[in-house]
């Protein structure tokens, strides 16, 4: 009798530690997942198992006659030039230092420097991986100059931990659902055209994004699962009211 009243409340204290914690185990199986899906690329990549597909991809922005032409009018290459650039170093860094200036004035200190520790830890992390592999870009004409290694696409990663960070964080102090699903729709809407202009461009193989969309995506839902743990402590806020009255 005592022995079933213990288990069913063990059972009760399982059952609702599932239900409370339903959102942080996802989070925590998809970064298990983005992680496995890195090094599973990683070792396909290793192996020259990608090549073909990388090749595939990369021909269909190519003028078959010649490949060294993308295809596409001058006007739409331009444009790729323009998004790519939302990937860039300098320009995340300047859409990261305007977020935290406004976050610092509403005095939401906390949010802002997880933000920067986030884009810093996501940039070191892209280096020493590139450093890592060392992958040769793509032997085409391109329509940039680069001067880093390919695996994984730093665009592409830094994007991701860029834009998804910044539209889970904004998520957290957003009026309503209609306001938060904008946050991450654009979010991933960035990091995604952000990956497919470096293919396009000729900068980087299919592979390469792949890769730095799992990793980058895994650091930034490793990042909000940090901001989950703290709101819950009371060290970070996470509902619109609290900004609003920090204003």
């Amino acid at each position: 009798m005592l022995y079933r009243l213990v288990r069913r409340t063990h059972l009760k204290k399982a059952y609702k530690f599932v239900t409370t914690e339903v959102r942080l185990l996802a989070a925590i199986a998809i970064v298990s997942g983005l992680i496995l899906g890195f090094f599973t690329l990683a070792d396909e990549m290793g192996e020259g198992d990608l090549e073909a597909f990388d090749n595939f991809v990369l021909m269909l922005f190519r003028d078959p006659d010649n490949v060294d032409l993308v295809v596409g009018p001058i006007w739409a290459h331009e444009m790729v030039r323009d998004i790519t650039a939302l990937g860039s170093f300098s320009l995340l860094g300047l859409i990261v230092l305007g977020v935290c200036s406004y976050l610092l004035l509403i005095r939401l200190k906390s949010e802002a420097l997880l933000i920067v520790v986030s884009v810093a830890g996501g940039t070191i992390l892209s280096t020493v991986l590139k450093w890592t592999y060392s992958r040769p870009r793509p032997d085409l004409h391109v329509m940039s100059t680069q001067f880093t290694s390919s695996f994984p696409s730093g665009h592409a990663m830094l994007s991701a931990v860029t834009f998804l960070t910044l539209g889970t964080l904004l998520a957290k102090i957003a009026p309503s659902w209609r306001i938060r699903l904008f946050f991450l729709g654009g979010a991933i809407f960035l990091t995604v055209i952000v990956g497919l202009s470096r293919v396009y461009m000729g900068v980087h193989f299919p592979s390469d994004v792949i890769a730095g969309w799992c990793v980058g995506a895994a650091w930034a839902l490793l990042c909000n699962i940090v901001a989950t743990i703290l709101q819950r402590r009371g060290e970070l806020r996470g509902a619109y009211a609290s900004a609003k009255e920090a204003s």
